[in-house]
């Protein structure tokens, strides 16, 4: 069994969440200045896409799965929702959304870790 980078790529997630939600702030509160565009991060999957995840084959009986179908990479952006007559971009609701995405995304973060956590402390126990 190789090395697991369970914590440094959870650590990483943090971050770019960190970083996600300090952005909707911004677009938050410029939601009514003129001109202004809504922002975004990249998503983070390109992150993983540097190393794709493969599954492993204990079996001879364990199903194959192609490259293709194991790909994480499809993503499309998102244009605003709504351009304001003054050019500003910023839909309070689609950033509502992109903060509750940032909340879900950060405490199945954190549950990942204390599982793993959890399991790596009953391994030690052993």
């Amino acid at each position: 069994m190789g090395p697991l980078y369970l914590f440094e790529l959870a650590s990483s997630q943090a971050r770019y969440l960190e970083l996600r939600q300090s952005t909707i702030a911004t677009n938050v509160a410029n939601a009514n200045t003129p001109g202004f565009r809504a922002r975004d991060v990249e998503p983070f999957n390109k992150v993983l896409d540097g190393m794709p995840v493969r599954l492993a084959t204990t079996s001879p009986s364990h199903m194959q799965l192609s490259a293709a179908e194991t790909d994480t990479r499809a993503t499309a952006k998102k244009d605003s929702w709504e351009v304001v007559h003054s050019g500003n971009s910023v839909s309070l609701e689609q950033e509502m959304i992109k903060g509750s995405d940032v909340n879900r995304d950060y405490s199945m973060n954190s549950a990942i870790v204390r599982s793993f956590h959890r399991m790596v402390l009953a391994g030690a126990k052993a």
